[in-house]
């Protein structure tokens, strides 16, 4: 095949940073004479960038797959990610894959694509996970509001649920150096929002190879970004409770760029089980954070992350969670439900939640986080506050997010796209979408 005829098209499973690393993926094979193009047009090689969090994701791989083979029935598909490192053999056996490439060769596809001529056989480049001691540096540019900027990866915890640490390796971390430096690459493409992500980013400064020793804080990152020229706002994902520092919490209320939105994640309300889950706090710390928080940003956005249906969650404890979120003052949730993960401690734990109950807990969470999430919205009505505008344009309506994460919508006025705008916010519609008047453009 002629090298100017190359085509690749991406498609993305699961978190912000396989968003991050399936860009860097993109420019490096668009460096290498590639011309992008959607998923669902003719290409010549399809990247499926998969997450193994659930085992959802991982029947979802094999749609993925399917959909590539009806635009191109001879495209090349490889499948790079999580699931990959995980269950080579696995994404091996679906019908049309060409190519897995574990943690340790994502990065390098550009060298198995020699020939893209599909073979009987799969061909497998995986790694054992310990071999995953190095770190790529990435960012994520799939629209021009809004960028996610990995800062780090792996985790060295050993949460008894997860497979995270087996598919990513090792927590590492970029250099301040070039983590800044990707930092003003984005800055320079009139990007006005960086969102920090990582698999583990509070344990940012580790460096590689299995060295523990932390060169840099993650204080120390948020401090040095906040210098950064031409970035108008930064977000920090998630970020685990016993690694959100004070210090932390009040730099950002007093910084330049950190807005006032914190993801944090829970697991459960219930300190039984999160000594089961092997989570490094317990509710007294949690419950600390979120005040801390609450005390120095009052109109701060909290989200929360909480899984269902872990072994042994009986209906006390599984109350006992619903009760402590109810009474924080947070401002919703991610509700996952529990999938049992091979290679994982809790997949031979007792007390199996039936999958019927798991799914009622989710529902029944699920409807507390909306409740939140409009007390949260409503307490901001009538206030004033910044809202970046996205390239959307949705029936004469465009939307955008303030600082504080409440999303609002008003009439589209196209020279608004991609600007920061102070409005006041209004009513709450059925949608459940804050609708504003816009005050004057802010100067940038």
């Amino acid at each position: 095949m002629n090298q100017d005829t190359r085509t690749v098209a991406f498609y993305t499973l699961g978190c912000k940073l396989n968003f991050s690393e399936t860009s860097t993926i993109a420019r490096n094979l668009q460096d290498n004479g590639y011309q992008k193009v959607e998923f669902h047009q003719p290409a010549s090689v399809y990247v499926i960038n998969t997450c193994s969090v659930t085992a959802n994701a991982d029947k979802e791989c094999r749609t993925i797959v399917k959909n590539a083979l009806k635009a191109n029935p001879n495209g090349f598909v490889v499948v790079v990610g999580c699931y990959a490192q995980l269950k080579p053999e696995e994404i091996a056996s679906i019908e049309g894959v060409d190519l897995v490439l574990g943690a340790s060769e994502k990065f390098n596809i550009a060298q198995y694509l020699d020939d893209l001529e599909k073979q009987d056989e799969t061909i497998i480049h995986s790694c054992e996970i310990d071999e995953a001691d190095f770190y790529v540096g990435s960012y994520s540019i799939g629209d021009r509001t809004r960028a996610f900027l990995k800062v780090q990866d792996g985790c060295d915890y050993k949460c008894t649920y997860c497979t995270i640490p087996l598919a990513r390796g090792i927590s590492r971390s970029d250099e301040l150096h070039n983590v800044l430096k990707n930092a003003r690459e984005i800055a320079n493409q009139d990007i006005k929002e960086i969102v920090l992500t990582g698999v583990n980013i509070g344990d940012y400064g580790k460096g590689e190879f299995g060295n523990k020793k932390h060169e840099h804080t993650f204080l120390e990152l948020v401090e040095a970004l906040d210098e950064v020229d031409n970035i108008e706002r930064i977000r920090i994902s998630s970020i685990e409770p016993n690694l959100l520092k004070n210090e932390t919490i009040s730099f950002v209320a007093q910084s330049k760029r950190f807005v006032p939105h914190f993801h944090i994640p829970l697991q459960s309300g219930s300190d039984v089980l999160l000594k089961k889950m092997k989570r490094r706090y317990l509710t007294a710390l949690y419950k600390d954070r979120v005040e801390s928080i609450r005390k120095i940003m009052p109109n701060a956005c909290i989200g929360v992350d909480v899984i269902v249906g872990f072994p042994g969650e009986t209906e006390e404890l599984f109350m006992e969670t619903y009760h402590f979120l109810q009474a924080l003052p947070i401002s919703y949730l991610h509700v996952f439900t529990y999938s049992e993960r091979d290679n994982t401690e809790a997949i031979d734990f007792p007390g199996v939640v039936p999958y019927h109950v798991r799914k009622e807990r989710n529902k029944r969470l699920r409807i507390l986080s909306e409740k939140k999430r409009l007390a949260f919205y409503q307490s901001q009505l009538g206030s004033t506050q910044k809202v970046l505008w996205e390239h959307e344009n949705k029936n004469g309506k465009m939307y955008g997010f303030t600082e504080n994460y409440v999303k609002v919508e008003a009439d589209y006025q196209e020279e608004s796209i991609n600007q920061i705008q102070e409005v006041e916010l209004g009513m709450l519609n059925a949608q459940g979408v804050v609708e504003v008047k816009i005050k004057l453009p802010i100067e940038i």
